[in-house]
């Protein structure tokens, strides 16, 4: 099952410079110019998460498997992409291949880095991006609305069904909003045609400040600015210096550690940026675990038990009969499986059953 983050942004932001830490790589390359990223990369990264070695100790796991998002890196943006400008095309495609963007603003004064606008203003960076996305969605959903309209009014009952949803849509882009907003509190059919519109502008967004590394702990005067514009939107913003994590991924940990808690950082950037990608794209974590490995795996919040056995393997779901499940406080606190099914904490669920965030599943299947 894969899950993909897109990392987009004007020219010259930081977004390889972020994209080589995330996956440390070089595989893009980082240089002052802009489009130097063509082709877009795309690099699996580990998700954080301390559970897993909490379940490892109690089971013994001989290896510790964390689940895996992916980041794309594409090429960056300028003022007329909808247009086809710089590399537009191509960015406003490959952003219709990822399920979420991540959209990098700079957000530090350096003179040796040109901006392609010859200003630090991340606020209308966010705007300048966002507007080519709507101009690009407007233009296709004013063309497939026209003609939909023509097959709805000839009792087509596919155009019939679409057609509200896209006629929503298509008001909010008309009044220079992103399709998103339609998002909060949809009902499920309605989601699954909104999905199948794939606008650009549908997906969920999380922005990333790149600061200097003297504000990476605090931020700055940009980053709050862009932290109340995300806020105003329902969305999500991260404060990361892309030099720190850039510095930080090619150290051993032993020497990461001491050189973050010198910077006065808990973490790594770069693991709040992906936990925040992993929620961007509404998923949650189950875990597995014995004597041979302990292993993290994931599923969208509202997946039922069928559904998470088949991550693992689809005949695990075709043949589902019951999952045994322990919360993983349970199975923490109280030392494993035998301990849990002793206490009561151990639950047999059947096919309704709504996996939860942490939980400890042993599935049961015919084969």
């Amino acid at each position: 099952m894969g899950f993909k983050c897109g990392i987009v942004g004007l020219p010259n932001v930081g977004k390889s410079t972020l994209f080589n830490a995330l996956t440390k790589t070089a595989a893009a390359q980082a240089a002052n110019y802009p489009f130097c990223t063509i082709e877009p990369n795309t690099g699996e990264v580990a998700v954080p998460d301390p559970r897993l070695r909490k379940i490892s100790s109690v089971t013994g796991s001989k290896e510790v498997i964390p689940t895996r998002i992916s980041f794309v890196d594409i090429a960056g943006l300028v003022r007329g992409a909808s247009k086809g400008e710089g590399l537009g095309n191509q960015f406003l495609a490959n952003i219709r291949e990822v399920d979420a963007i991540v959209h990098v603003l700079r957000c530090f004064e350096d003179d040796d880095i040109t901006h392609v606008e010859g200003r630090i203003d991340p606020v209308a960076d966010a705007e300048t991006v966002e507007t080519e996305l709507m101009l690009a969605d407007l233009e296709s959903l004013e063309r497939r609305t026209a003609q939909t309209q023509k097959r709805a009014t000839g009792k087509d009952k596919e155009a019939m069904t679409v057609l509200p949803m896209m006629e929503k849509a298509l008001e909010l882009l008309q009044n220079g909003k992103p399709v998103r907003l339609l998002l909060d509190g949809i009902a499920a059919e309605d989601l699954k045609i909104l999905r199948g519109l794939n606008l650009l502008t549908s997906k969920p967004v999380l922005y990333v400040c790149n600061v200097a590394e003297g504000d990476a702990a605090e931020g700055n005067e940009h980053s709050r600015a862009v932290a109340a514009m995300a806020e105003s939107q329902g969305a999500m913003s991260v404060v990361i210096s892309a030099a720190i994590e850039a510095e930080v991924a090619q150290l051993p940990d032993a020497e990461a550690a001491e050189y973050l808690e010198a910077m006065g950082l808990e973490e790594p950037g770069l693991d709040r940026l992906i936990r925040a990608g992993y929620e961007l794209l509404d998923l949650i974590t189950f875990f597995t675990s014995g004597p041979k490995e302990t292993r993290a795996w994931t599923v969208k919040k509202g997946a039922k038990a069928p559904q998470a056995a088949g991550v693992i393997h689809t005949d695990f779901e075709r043949g589902f009969i019951r999952a045994q499940t322990i919360g993983y406080d349970d199975f923490v606190t109280l030392g494993g499986e035998v301990a849990a099914r002793e206490a009561g904490k151990s639950r047999d669920e059947g096919k309704e059953y709504v996996v939860t965030d942490g939980d400890v599943m042993l599935f049961k299947f015919n084969t």
